[in-house]
């Protein structure tokens, strides 16, 4: 049977890693979770300390202004070095991430790594050498990729591309609830902040921002169940199948 590209692109919350690993397996299809990997990224870049977070007064407010400084070329060097590999579970039916042969699909899921990922993502150099990676990993076809910029930059001759968006309100509250039952201690004030702080991030960044491709279908979750979701991607992309047969 003909195998197809699957780009899946949008906001964050949207539920786009679980639809897209649900889609994979119902097809046969091999998943790629992107956001895992700059997540991975974020996470090497916290564990070697090669990120700090410093806090500069405003002299006329007396507040103060959070500024981050990336050691960029350290990251890379370590990067280049390190091995980032998704890992299928039997048990959980999905793949994980790995970094150097450690599962940290736990670690990656943080809210410091959240509101920490969108500075590392728009780094260029980091981009150009994980694009080259998630290129080779669709080279047999057959691969349902998630992210925001997979239909735009990585694959933008996928054949099926899907854009998944949702309320700020409603993505706050799924990512928390996602939180609270992983036993993180936040608020719901505190994700929508995160929320809000990345898509400003994802889609103004100069390097490969976060926009719905010219040909990709968007989808608006807000009031889909997940069960529908999915459903409604795996006949797009049944349709799409038999044409190309």
């Amino acid at each position: 049977m003909q195998k197809i590209i699957i780009a899946i692109d949008g906001f964050s919350s949207t539920g786009k890693s679980s639809t897209a690993k649900k889609v994979a397996q119902q097809l046969g299809y091999v998943y790629v979770d992107t956001g895992a990997m700059y997540r991975a990224v974020t996470y090497l870049a916290v564990k070697e300390g090669y990120i700090a977070i410093t806090g500069i007064e405003n002299e006329k407010t007396g507040h103060f202004k959070n500024v981050i400084h990336i050691e960029k070329e350290e990251l890379l060097k370590k990067l280049k070095i390190s091995n980032l590999s998704f890992k299928y579970s039997s048990e959980l039916g999905f793949s994980e991430m790995y970094l150097n042969g450690k599962n940290i699909e736990r670690e990656i899921r943080s809210i410091e790594v959240a509101n920490l990922v969108s500075e590392i993502a728009k780094i260029p150099e980091i981009r150009s050498y994980l694009v080259d990676l998630q290129r080779k990993m669709g080279k047999e076809k057959g691969i349902v990729m998630d992210g925001r910029d997979i239909g735009t930059v990585v694959f933008p001759n996928a054949e099926l591309k899907i854009f998944m968006t949702a309320s700020e309100q409603i993505r706050a509250e799924r990512r928390y609830k996602e939180l609270q039952e992983k036993g993180e201690k936040t608020s719901l004030e505190e994700v929508l902040k995160n929320v809000q702080q990345r898509d400003f991030l994802d889609t103004t960044r100069k390097e490969s921002p976060l926009k719905k491709a010219e040909d990709a279908i968007e989808i608006d979750n807000s009031q889909l169940t997940f069960d529908e979701q999915v459903s409604k991607i795996i006949n797009l992309a049944k349709q799409k199948i038999e044409r190309l047969q």
